[in-house]
C-alpha cells in the first residue's frame, strides 16, 4: 500500500473513531453527531434530554416540542479541539396548531495534508459533514407527551461522499411534582450508503434523565438540576451527564456540570445573559491528555 493511502486510512480510522470529539473508539462513525446544541445544556453536562426547554429540544428529545407556542431561533458556533469547528442553527414555531423544528448542523475540518515523502504536503484537503432535520412533539395524555425527528445526513472526505437518513425518538412526562421532569430519548437510528466501499454505522443513543427546577421568589434566584444516562449501544460506552444552573432575576446564569466515563474530559462550566427576548450563553470545556479546551457560543431570539 503507498504511503499516501496509509496516510489517508489513518485519517479515516482516526476520524471514525470519534477520538478528534474525546469518545472512545467504536464500530460508529459520523461523531459529530455526538455534539450537543446549545451552549447552556453543553455548560450543564450535555444533559440536554433532561434539560432542554426551547428550540434545542430539536436536537436532544423532539417530545420536549409538544405545548411550546413559543417561536425561537438559535444559532451555535463551536471551536472543538484539533481544528475541529462547526456551527449549528435551529429554528421552531407552530403550524395548524402542531409544534414545527428544523435544524441544520455543518461540522468540518480544514487543510488535512496528503504527504508521500517528508516536506511540503502533495496536497490539501477538507472533511466535512452536514445534517439537516425536522422534528415535531405532540400531547398523548395529560403529562406524556412524544416527539419525532427526521434527518439528511451527509458526510465527504478527500474524494469520497456518503449520504442518509436518521431518525429520532422521544417522550417526555411532567410528573405530578411540581418541576420534576423525565425523559427518555433514541436517537440516531438509521444508516448511510457506502463511502467508498463501507457504510458508515450511525453513532446510535439512548438517553434517560430527569430533571428538577424550583424558585426562590424572595431571593429573585431559580435553580435548575438535571442527570441523564446516556448509552452509546453499538459501542458499548455508558456515561452520565450531571449539570446544574442558578439563575437571578431570570437575567443572568452561572451553570457547571460533569460527564462520567470520558478519558480526556469531564467538567464543563458557562454563563448566560437574558436581554429581553435576546439570549446569549457561553460553554466551556477543559480537555486533558494536552488537547486543550473547547469554547462554545450560542445567541438565541424568542419572537
Amino acid at each position: 500500500m503507498r504511503i499516501k493511502n496509509k496516510i489517508f486510512l489513518i485519517i479515516l480510522v482516526f476520524f471514525y473513531a470519534g477520538n478528534l470529539f474525546a469518545q472512545t473508539g467504536g464500530n460508529s462513525g459520523l461523531a459529530f453527531l455526538k455534539f450537543g446544541f446549545g451552549a447552556r445544556n453543553i455548560a450543564m453536562g450535555d444533559a440536554g434530554t433532561a434539560i432542554a426547554n426551547d428550540v434545542t429540544s430539536l436536537y436532544y428529545n423532539p417530545a420536549r416540542l409538544a405545548g411550546s407556542e413559543v417561536s425561537e431561533v438559535m444559532f451555535m458556533h463551536n471551536s472543538w479541539i484539533q481544528d475541529v469547528r462547526s456551527e449549528m442553527i435551529g429554528a421552531k414555531s407552530t403550524l395548524f396548531g402542531l409544534p414545527i423544528a428544523i435544524g441544520f448542523s455543518v461540522a468540518s475540518i480544514d487543510n488535512i495534508e496528503v504527504r508521500t515523502v517528508a516536506g511540503e504536503p502533495d496536497s490539501k484537503f477538507n472533511a466535512t459533514y452536514f445534517s439537516g432535520s425536522f422534528s415535531t412533539g405532540f400531547k398523548i395524555i395529560n403529562g406524556l407527551a412524544a416527539g419525532i425527528t427526521i434527518k439528511y445526513l451527509y458526510e465527504n472526505i478527500f474524494v469520497d461522499e456518503g449520504n442518509g437518513l436518521g431518525l429520532d425518538l422521544g417522550l417526555f412526562y411532567r410528573t405530578a411534582i411540581p418541576g420534576l421532569n423525565i425523559s427518555a430519548s433514541f436517537r440516531n437510528l438509521g444508516s448511510m450508503n457506502a463511502l467508498r466501499n463501507v457504510e458508515t454505522k450511525l453513532p446510535t443513543e439512548l438517553r434517560v434523565g430527569t430533571s428538577y427546577n424550583f424558585e426562590l421568589p424572595d431571593s429573585k434566584l431559580d435553580f435548575t438540576a438535571g442527570g441523564e444516562y446516556l448509552n452509546y449501544t453499538r459501542d458499548s460506552e455508558n456515561h452520565f451527564n450531571l449539570g446544574g444552573e442558578a439563575r437571578y432575576n431570570k437575567v443572568f446564569a452561572l451553570r457547571a456540570g460533569y460527564q462520567t466515563g470520558y478519558d480526556s474530559k469531564g467538567f464543563t462550566a458557562g454563563i448566560g445573559l437574558t436581554w429581553g427576548n435576546l439570549i446569549l450563553d457561553y460553554a466551556y470545556i477543559p480537555f486533558k491528555l494536552g488537547l486543550g479546551t473547547a469554547n462554545m457560543f450560542s445567541i438565541q431570539f424568542r419572537f
